[in-house]
C-alpha cells in the first residue's frame, strides 16, 4: 500500500509541477525530479523500487509513441542526414570519447566496461527535450532536429550497451559485428512496426467504440516494443515506426477518434513523464545512500565525463553544421545561436538511468561487474548536469539570445493549410449533386459558412464558430437550419468538411508541411464536425 501511495503522490506532484511550470515557464519533468529527490531526504520517506530491466519497457513505449505521433514519414525522408548524424553519429562519438576517458580515469573498468559507460551517458532524452522546447517557443526547425535525434538515439545506445555488457560478462571482446547487429535489428524492428501499424489500423476500423479504439493505441506501443525485443530487434524503432504508420493511414471520417485519442494521449504522456522523472529523483537518493562517502572519490571522474559529454555535443553540432553545405539541409542553415540552443538541449534522462541500473551484478567468472558503482554514480552526475541546469536555464538562454520563434511563423503555416482546407471544402460543395436540392436561402447560408471556414480555422481562440463578428450570423444560420429541414444541409456540410480533412491529411504527408501545424488545423475541423447538429 505504501508503494501505491507513493505512485499516486508522484502523479499528484506532476499535476502541481505542470501548473507551477506553466506560470514560471519551466519544464515540469525537471521540477518533478527536483521535488522527488528533495522529498527522499525526509527521514522515513518510502522508497519505490522497480526492477531495472522493467524501467525501459514500462516507460519508453508510451512516451516514444506520444512523441512520434507528432511527426511523419516525410520528416524522416527529408531529414535522414540529421537522423544519421545526430541520432547515430553523435551517440557513437560520445560513447567513444567518454569510454576513452572512463578507461583512463577509472581503474579496472576494462575496455568493454568503459564502452558500457559511454553508451549509458550518450543518448539525450527525447521526453525532457520535448517538454522544455514546448515552453520556450523554440523554432520548429530546431524542434524537428531534436525530435529526429531523440526518437532513435536510444536505439543506438541500447545496442552498444547490450554488446558491451555481454562482452564484459563473458570476458570476450567487441568487434565490428556490432554494426551488423544494429542494422539487422533495425530492419527487423521496422518490419515489426509496419506490421503492428497495419494491424492496429485494421483493428480500429473493425471496432465501433471510440473509447475502445483509443484504448487499443495504448496497448499497441507495448506490444510492438515487446515483440521486437523478443526478436532481438530494437523495440525503440518498432514503436516509432508503429506510430508513424498509424498516422500515415489516418482517415478523414475518424474525427471523434482523433479528438478522443488526442485528449487521452495528452494525459498519458503527462502522467507517464512525471512518474518517470519522479523515479529518477528517487533513484538518485538511493545511489547516494548506497555509495555513501565513496561518492567523493568518484567526483573527479564524474566531472570530467560531464564536461566531455557537453563539449562533444557542442563540437559535433558545430562540425556537422560546417561540413554539410548542401542547400535544403536543415543542418547547413544553423546559426551560432542555433548551435548553442541545440547543444544546450542535450539533456539526459530516463534511458541513462535505466541503463546504468541495468548493469549486471556479476560476471560469468563470479566476480562483480567492473566499476559498476562508479558507472552508476557518473550516470547520475551526467543526468543532473545535463538535465537540471539546462532545463532550468533554457528559458533564460532563449531570451538572452532572442532565439524564440516569432508566433507569426506558426500562424502563417496554419493559414496556408486552412486556405487549402477551405478550397477543398468549396470544391466539394460545387461538385456535390445534393446542392441542386437545396433551396436558395439554405444554399446561401451553407456557402457563407464554408467561406468563413478559413477564418474559423485560423482563429486564435482555437474554437470553431467563434470568429470575430461571426457569432450572430452563425446563430441566425443555426436557427434557420433547425427551422427548415437541416438534415440535407448537414449532410452536404459533412461532405465538405470531409473533403477539407482529407486535404489536410494529404498535406501532412507532403514535404515542407509542419506535422504539428497540420494536426492543429485538423483538430479544428474535427471539432467543427462534432458540434454540427445531428
Amino acid at each position: 500500500m505504501e508503494q501505491l501511495a507513493l505512485i499516486v503522490g508522484l502523479l499528484f506532484a506532476t499535476v502541481v509541477a505542470v501548473g507551477f511550470g506553466d506560470r514560471m515557464r519551466l519544464p515540469y519533468p525537471v521540477l518533478v525530479l527536483i521535488l522527488s529527490a528533495a522529498l527522499t531526504f525526509i527521514p522515513g520517506f518510502p522508497d519505490l523500487q522497480i526492477a531495472p530491466e522493467l524501467i525501459l519497457p514500462i516507460f519508453l513505449p508510451p512516451l516514444l509513441f506520444a512523441t512520434a505521433q507528432k511527426s511523419s514519414w516525410v520528416v524522416f525522408r527529408i531529414r535522414w542526414r540529421t537522423l544519421l548524424l545526430m541520432a547515430i553519429g553523435l551517440v557513437v562519438v560520445t560513447t567513444a570519447v567518454t569510454a576513452g576517458a572512463g578507461w583512463l580515469l577509472i581503474p579496472g573498468i576494462g575496455i568493454p566496461g568503459a564502452i558500457a559507460l559511454g553508451a549509458v551517458v550518450a543518448p539525450p532524452d527525447p521526453v525532457a527535450v520535448e517538454s522544455v522546447s514546448a515552453r520556450v517557443r523554440m523554432p520548429r526547425r530546431l524542434t524537428t532536429i531534436l525530435q529526429s535525434e531523440g526518437l532513435f538515439n536510444d536505439a543506438a545506445a541500447i545496442v552498444i550497451f547490450q554488446a558491451a555488457t555481454a562482452a564484459t560478462v563473458s570476458g570476450s571482446g567487441i568487434g565490428p559485428e556490432i554494426a551488423l547487429s544494429f542494422i539487422l535489428g533495425a530492419a527487423i524492428a521496422v518490419a515489426v512496426g509496419m506490421a503492428m501499424g497495419w494491424i492496429t489500423v485494421l483493428a480500429s476500423r473493425l471496432i465501433q467504440s471510440t473509447v475502445a479504439r483509443s484504448a487499443v493505441t495504448l496497448v499497441v506501443p507495448f506490444a510492438a516494443y515487446i515483440l521486437a525485443e523478443e526478436l532481438h530487434a530494437s523495440g525503440v524503432i518498432a514503436v516509432v515506426v508503429t506510430a508513424l504508420e498509424m498516422k500515415r493511414h489516418a482517415r478523414a471520417e475518424d474525427a471523434a477518434e482523433r479528438l478522443t485519442g488526442a485528449a487521452f494521449w495528452d494525459v498519458v504522456e503527462l502522467l507517464a513523464t512525471g512518474l518517470a522523472f519522479g523515479l529518477v529523483g528517487l533513484a538518485i537518493k538511493r545511489v547516494i545512500d548506497e555509495e555513501g562517502s565513496a561518492i567523493f572519490a568518484m567526483l573527479p571522474a564524474a566531472v570530467v565525463i560531464c564536461l566531455l559529454v557537453i563539449v562533444v555535443r557542442v563540437l559535433w553540432i558545430w562540425l556537422v553544421a560546417g561540413m554539410i553545405k548542401k542547400r535544403g539541409t536543415e543542418l547547413s542553415r544553423l546559426s551560432f545561436k542555433d548551435v548553442i540552443v541545440l547543444s544546450w538541449c542535450g539533456m539526459r534522462g530516463l534511458a541513462t538511468l535505466a541503463l546504468a541500473l541495468a548493469l549486471p551484478l556479476t560476471l560469468d567468472s563470479g566476480a562483480g561487474f567492473p566499476a559498476r558503482h562508479e558507472i552508476i554514480v557518473i550516470a547520475c552526475a551526467v543526468l543532473l548536469a545535463t538535465l537540471v541546469l539546462p532545463g532550468l536555464t533554457l528559458p533564460w538562454l532563449m531570451r538572452v539570445l532572442k532565439a524564440s520563434e516569432d508566433p507569426s511563423v506558426e500562424r502563417d503555416a496554419a493559414r496556408v493549410l486552412a486556405r487549402r482546407a477551405q478550397s477543398a471544402a468549396q470544391a466539394a460543395l460545387k461538385n456535390n449533386p445534393l446542392i441542386k436540392e437545396l433551396p436558395p436561402e439554405k444554399l446561401k447560408i451553407l456557402r457563407s459558412r464554408m467561406t468563413r471556414l478559413y477564418a474559423e480555422l485560423t482563429d486564435n481562440t482555437g474554437l470553431p464558430g467563434t470568429t470575430a463578428g461571426g457569432g450572430k450570423l452563425d446563430e441566425a444560420a443555426a436557427g434557420e437550419l433547425r427551422a427548415r429541414g437541416r438534415e440535407l444541409v448537414v449532410a452536404v456540410q459533412t461532405i465538405a468538411l470531409d473533403a477539407a480533412r482529407q486535404e489536410i491529411i494529404a498535406a501532412r504527408n507532403e514535404p515542407g508541411t509542419d506535422p504539428e501545424a497540420a494536426d492543429h488545423v485538423l483538430q479544428q475541423l474535427d471539432l467543427r464536425t462534432m458540434i454540427m447538429p445531428e
